[in-house]
């Protein structure tokens, strides 16, 4: 018997080329608890004490993994869109020898099922062998667009082990269950960030019982997962449950200029005011025949349908957006950064040297770059009156290809100068350490097809197997990755990547540039090979005054937004090909 809310297989077909896009981006892939030797430890499957009850883990030599710990209650039912209830005490022991559930969602390409199960609120621990220390904690929100992805299909060990952290992952509500609005739901709650900082407070709790420190709490991500960190870092519903934060290709102002992919759609943006997504919902409601009548509740229809009415291309492309002017998200994520509205914590903050390589890659045969004549009609298109300008700082005679100037030019507008500029407000306040990852020679792990004409260079998430275990890497790959790791996990230690001194710390990380700190050449730049690890000043290398000087692409007063279904978004770049093999 399927479990509340189980999605049973059902053919989703998408129609069309911007579904087509779409789809290709997406493979983109209490009390404290005691300690956990108050209770038996069995050599291969460890068993810790958690404020619901003992879980029972696996052992794996250096570290131990405990799979499958539900944070909060099934959101199930009545319970779907609302806000998280706290997990109830078990009786017995937890088997953690395995994950819990995906949410609900859509995999990623052609005519395809829904998969996962509402019932979804589980977490993963990967802690050291000996518990016996308070390590720093590092929770990971996994990327995919807040529409795929699991926490399960990430796996931490070289973080664990190397940098001697306890790393979490998480899963939380995705699509229409996770960012629904509707007028009776009071407006667009942001049930996926709610569901981040029930998980955290999950990691308050417990971490003592994994050996970690409650008081050291690291939030990281990638792409969507960074958006969530940003959010974190702007709510005042995540005060106090985290200490540092790392944000990875997904800043507050990651944006996208209109019509950068396909000729249709307008700017992309991820947070969205919350009207906007309270109008979208009672449409939709609506569309599925659950209008609210006089004496009928459009939310008690809409509860009562199966999850695969919900699971459908449309609707968890259309609620993928983060909603602001809530209690949850006050105002726009980066005009609280602007106004110095934010937790005050460290910030590890950065973006890949060639991001949107990988998005452009997926569209290019359909709507080519295919000379100077169609980059110049691509310029005007995109920035109007700026084209000229924007033109002459990424002319296309400097690149191997027209491709690869629009490639250019579009990373550092959508990545890599809303980043720098969200750093630089950041650095006013707290310490704040920039990066650019730059290898591009970084093994291509992704299931999508790469032309020689156009590779993929150092494009979006790529960095993640220099930080994760997923594919092998050569020497001087595996040397940065080494040192990518130790800088992250110091991060975590410390609140500074950098050691105390000598040959073994590594190049010196400094701060992003600020008023107390003008040295333009503060963003460390991540390479493999000698010298590959140096700071740039990556304003200048990136062309950021041009792009700070015009008016945002997307925003809450300006203009159209993107109908999100026919844009490969930003945020959904990392594959589901990381997930771990049976028996890990």
């Amino acid at each position: 018997m399927p479990q509340p809310g189980t999605v049973r297989p059902t053919a989703v077909l998408r129609s069309g080329p911007p579904a087509a896009l779409l789809a290709a981006a997406l493979m983109l892939g209490a009390a404290t608890a005691g300690p956990s030797a108050a209770l038996p430890r069995d050599a291969d499957r460890p068993v810790v004490d958690t404020s619901e009850g003992p879980v029972r883990g696996r052992a794996h030599g250096s570290y131990d993994t405990f799979e499958g710990i539900p944070y909060a209650a099934p959101p199930t039912g009545p319970l779907r869109w609302r806000l998280p209830s706290p997990a109830p005490r078990r009786a017995g022991v937890l088997d953690a020898g395995a994950p819990g559930s995906a949410c609900v969602q859509l995999p990623p390409l052609g005519p395809a099922t829904a998969t996962g199960s509402e019932d979804c609120l589980f977490l993963n621990v990967t802690a050291p062998a000996d518990p016996g220390r308070e390590r720093p904690v590092m929770v990971w929100f996994h990327p995919g667009g807040f529409r795929d992805g699991s926490g399960a299909a990430y796996r931490p060990e070289p973080l664990v082990v190397r940098g001697d952290v306890v790393v979490v992952t998480v899963n939380y509500r995705l699509g229409v269950f996770g960012l629904f609005g509707h007028p009776e739901l009071g407006g667009a709650p942001n049930f996926a960030l709610a569901d981040q900082q029930a998980a955290l407070r999950w990691v308050r709790a417990n971490a003592v019982a994994f050996g970690g420190d409650p008081d050291r709490v690291t939030v990281f991500g990638v792409s969507a997962g960074g958006l969530g960190v940003c959010a974190h870092l702007v709510s005042p519903a995540s005060a106090g449950l985290f200490g540092r934060a790392v944000a990875q290709s997904g800043s507050c102002s990651t944006t996208m200029p209109p019509h950068a992919l396909l000729p249709t759609p307008g700017a992309y943006e991820p947070f969205v005011p919350e009207r906007r997504t309270v109008a979208a919902g009672a449409a939709a409601a609506r569309e599925l025949g659950c209008g609210a009548g006089p004496s009928t509740s459009a939310l008690d229809c809409l509860r009562g349908l199966d999850a695969t009415r919900l699971a459908t291309p449309g609707l968890m492309e259309r609620f993928s957006l983060l909603s602001y002017g809530n209690g949850s998200l006050p105002r726009a994520p980066r005009r609280a950064l602007e106004s110095g509205r934010f937790n005050r914590v460290p910030v590890v903050q950065g973006t890949s040297r060639d991001e949107m390589r990988l998005f452009l890659s997926q569209v290019l045969p359909a709507y080519p770059v295919a000379d100077e004549r169609a980059y110049r009609e691509r310029l005007v298109r995109s920035f109007g009156a700026a084209a000229p300008s924007v033109g002459e700082a990424y002319p296309a005679t400097r690149y191997p290809t027209a491709a690869l100037a629009w490639a250019a030019l579009l990373s550092d507008a959508s990545f890599t100068c809303p980043a720098l500029r969200d750093s630089r407000a950041l650095a006013r306040h707290v310490p704040t350490y920039g990066y650019r990852f730059s290898d591009r020679d970084a093994p291509v792990f992704v299931p999508l097809p790469q032309s020689p004409e156009f590779p993929f260079g150092a494009t979006h998430g790529f960095e993640l197997p220099y930080l994760f275990r997923v594919v092998d890497l050569a020497p001087a790959q595996q040397a940065l990755s080494e040192r990518m790791t130790e800088y992250w996990t110091r991060f975590a230690r410390t609140g500074s990547p950098n050691g105390t001194g000598g040959p073994s710390s590594g190049p010196w990380w400094p701060r992003v540039a600020s008023a107390s700190s003008p040295d333009p050449a503060s963003v460390l730049s991540l390479a493999a090979g000698p010298g590959g690890i140096r700071p740039v000043d990556a304003g200048a290398e990136h062309h950021c005054a041009l792009w700070d000087s015009l008016p945002p692409f997307g925003g809450p007063d300006d203009g159209e937004l993107a109908d999100v279904s026919a844009v490969p978004e930003v945020v959904a770049g990392v594959p589901e090909v990381l997930e771990a093999p049976e028996g890990r």
